[in-house]
């Protein structure tokens, strides 16, 4: 491969990670091009990037972000993938649900809101939640003491209501 080309493919790489947050390496060493292309089609419509990489283009890509992945660097041994997505999540996920039939793909590291994490944690990694699901957490718990509030006025009122009637009718 010349010089040009993989300053191309570095460049295309770090467009990628600038443009999504959340990075998992993974290993998908073994797989048949039928079961890569399989697990493509499902990160598809998942709205997960999948891209096979060497892993010297992917650590230059790394360098050119103004994000720091260098503790990610240690995991750039072997075959590597990454799997870009908007969702801290959503490739833990799938790797979890894809991994019910298959050994593979195994997490090497994972970049998720400013941490990084080795090894293969994927329940771990499932269960950290997503900046919406939080957001939703944190409006529902603003939420409700205000409807606590609102419901103990209103069953008070019917109450106070009653009690006025009552002792009219006295």
């Amino acid at each position: 491969m010349k010089q040009q080309e993989k300053s191309l493919i570095v460049d295309a790489i770090a467009k990628d990670l600038a443009d999504y947050p959340h990075v998992y390496i993974t290993d998908m060493s073994g797989f048949t091009v039928e079961t890569v292309n399989q697990l493509r089609r499902i990160c598809y419509r998942r709205n997960i990037k999948l891209k096979v990489v060497k892993n010297t283009l992917l650590k230059r890509a790394m360098d050119q972000s103004p994000v720091d992945y260098s503790e990610i660097y240690p995991a750039l041994k072997g075959v590597s993938s990454i799997m870009l997505s908007e969702t801290g999540n959503a490739p833990a996920k799938l790797i979890k649900e894809f991994r019910a039939k298959k050994t593979k793909p195994m997490v090497k590291a994972a970049f998720i809101e400013g941490c990084t994490y080795f090894g293969d944690q994927l329940d771990f990694l499932c269960a950290i939640k997503s900046r919406e699901e939080l957001i939703g957490d944190l409006v529902g718990l603003l939420q409700s003491p205000a409807r606590n509030v609102m419901s103990a006025l209103q069953s008070g009122g019917g109450k106070l209501a009653g009690i006025v009637k009552t002792l009219s009718e006295r």
